[in-house]
């Protein structure tokens, strides 16, 4: 499927963060500031934080992600 007005990631802030590169990205809809978190690791990426209105609570989102993925038992092990 081909998008008219595709939407291309507006990355502001980035930071390595346990060990994943987490990168904010902003967009506006309706005039709204969005912003999302791309979580990055060696062993691939994902969109850790899908979109919310402040940029500190992306923040603090996308940290509480990668924590979350670390503490399962099978990250746990791939950390040490």
């Amino acid at each position: 499927m081909l998008f008219a007005d595709p939407d291309y990631p507006h990355v502001v802030l980035s930071f390595t963060y346990r060990g994943f590169r987490l990168e904010l990205d902003q967009s506006t809809e309706n005039g709204v500031p969005l912003y999302a978190v791309w979580a990055s690791h060696e062993h691939g990426c994902a969109v850790a934080v899908p979109g919310v209105v402040s940029r500190s609570e992306a923040i603090y989102q996308a940290r509480r992600w990668v924590d979350q993925r670390l503490s399962s038992p099978g990250e746990a092990k791939k950390e040490r």
